[in-house]
Formats: structure tokens, sequence, C-alpha cells
């Protein structure tokens, strides 16, 4: 525990002291976007939804880099830092159920990022719909939305949560090690889930098979003890929810040993994200990524010994190809 508390301190304190450091303030002022995009699969509909984006700094989070890499992939991609990251979640709809996964930032990251709420609305949903959420894991871009103030955004909904995800963070011992100044990333994730927990709304789950027809979570430790990916299949189609095996797409998909400070266990996080790669190469299947560029979902591809993600073609029908 005591390793694994470590990790995630170091985490915590790279992304909050440059969040403080101003970076937020080198964003243009914001445009209006859609903030969600539609696509089917057999007979689920998928719709990315944009929490915002935030800028990041990536050469001071980003590890096992060698000199002039970063900025090298970035600029194949006529990209430079500070890197404009975005925050998805995705609305799944099968029949008559509303299902998602993961729930945005809220107030946590700054001005940039906190619009789920607004883009669940734009997509003609309302967070009051949606029944089950599936948590990738507890960090706080990605259940910091679930309450604003002592409000619950989902009242309707059920957290689904990988048990092992919830015993860490969740925990008081955990809590307990932490020294004073780093005890509020403990208290943010109570703050955020535990009024879940308190009104019974909290499900934990041990990978024994599916949660819903047809949606299956998948262990993939590293990033964070009980990270999850969730798998969907529909008449013989495949989406692969990612949440965090991936933040900064040029850099990693050309070298995925590359890992980042919020990492808890780095070495595990490289080797699930390797494992993930090459599954999705070989079986073909959609992807969605919590921090790839939105809406976030594509496919993977390998050439010469490098990944390459092709990003969905755009479709009025749905089907994206």
């Amino acid at each position: 525990m005591k390793k694994l508390t470590s990790f995630l301190y170091a985490g915590i304190v790279t992304i909050s002291t440059f969040l403080h450091a101003g970076a937020q303030d080198k964003m243009p002022r914001p445009l209006p976007q859609p903030g969600y995009y539609r696509m089917t699969l057999g007979d689920f509909e998928i719709t990315a939804l944009s929490d915002g984006t935030i800028p990041l700094q990536v050469d001071k989070l980003l590890l096992n880099t060698h000199p002039g890499q970063i900025d090298a992939a970035l600029s194949s991609y006529f990209q430079t830092q500070p890197v404009e990251t975005s925050v998805n979640a995705y609305l799944i709809r099968t029949g008559n159920h509303l299902y998602m996964v993961d729930a945005g930032t809220a107030e946590l990251l700054g001005p940039t990022l906190g619009h789920l709420s607004a883009s669940i609305r734009a997509a003609g949903y309302t967070p009051e719909q949606v029944e089950a959420i599936l948590i990738t894991h507890i960090h706080t871009d990605h259940t910091g939305g679930l309450m604003e103030g002592d409000r619950m955004v989902f009242p309707n909904a059920t957290l689904y949560i990988s048990r092992k995800e919830a015993g860490f963070w969740l925990s008081k011992e955990a809590m307990e090690q932490a020294p004073a100044s780093r005890k509020k990333y403990f208290t943010e994730a109570l703050t955020k889930v535990g009024p879940y927990v308190k009104a019974g709304k909290v499900k934990l789950f041990d990978y024994n098979g599916e949660l819903f027809p047809g949606i299956t979570p998948v262990p993939t430790p590293g990033h964070t003890p009980g990270h999850t990916f969730y798998a969907i299949a529909s008449k013989g189609q495949k989406i692969m929810f990612w949440g965090d095996i991936i933040h900064v797409g040029p850099v990693q998909f050309a070298d995925p040993g590359v890992t980042i400070e919020f990492d808890i266990d780095p070495k595990a996080a490289a080797a699930a994200r390797i494992k993930a790669f090459r599954e999705a190469v070989r079986d073909g299947y959609w992807i969605a990524a919590d921090h790839l560029s939105f809406p976030g979902i594509g496919h993977l591809r390998e050439e010469n010994g490098k990944f390459r993600w092709i990003p969905i073609n755009y479709s009025n029908s749905g089907n994206g190809q």
C-alpha cells in the first residue's frame, strides 16, 4: 500500500503544481463547440461527450523518454506544447436504457472543463435519465462531475466500480498514510463518490462476466490499482472503452513504453498499454479513450513497429466506418 500511495502522490502533486502555475491562463478564449458526437454499434447508440479540454505541459508529465522525443512526436502531428488535452465521457443507449462511461471533472481542474452536463443536454438527454455510470477509475477527472456542491448530478444512476479500485481510493488506511497537505485528494474521491455510496448507489464488481447484456468489464490495472476497460459487443461489432490507458497520443502511440506521472504503477501501466494496443490491432475493434482528441473514437494499426491512430470518419449515418 505504501508503494502504491507514493506513486499516487507523485502524479497528483505534479498536476496540481502545473495547474497552479498558470497553464490555464495560456488558453485562448474558448469557442463554443457542439460537445457531442454519435455513432451506432449494432443495437447500441454511442454518444461521445466533451467535458472540455485542459492544457498540459507534457514534457513535465511524461516519463521514460529521451531528449527531443516528445517535441518530435508532437511536431509530427502538427502540435506544440502545451497540448490541449480532451476530457471525454460516453453515453451508451440500448433500448430504453441509458448508461455512461465516466463523469468528467466539474470544478476540480479549472474553467476550461466541467461541461459534461451541458454536452448531455445538447445531445438530447438529461443527467437524470442516466441509469448507470461505468467508472474506469476514480481519478477525479473521471468522477468529479458526479457532484455539484452537495447535489448529485446523476440522482437516478448507480455507479459500477471495480472492487479493487474502490478499496484503494475510499480506504481509511490510505488516507491516514497521506501527509496532511495531500489528504484532500482522498477527500475529493470521498466527496464525489461518497454520496453515491451513502445512497446505496454503488455496485462493486470482480470481473465475473457481463454487467449488462453486451457490456463486460475488463481488468487493466497499472494506471490505478483497479483501472477497468469496458467492452461492448453487439451484432458482431465491438468497442472498447479505454479510460486512461493513454494520455498523449502522438507520443505514446509511437512509443507505448512512455508512462506518465499519474500512473500509480508505471511498469504495469506500460504493460497494459502495449497489450491493449496489440489486441486492438489484432481484433480490429473500435476504441474510445477519455484523453484522445474528441470524440476519442477510432481504430489502431501497427506499421513498422509503431502504432497509428485512425480517428473515426465523420458520419451522418452513424456507422463511421
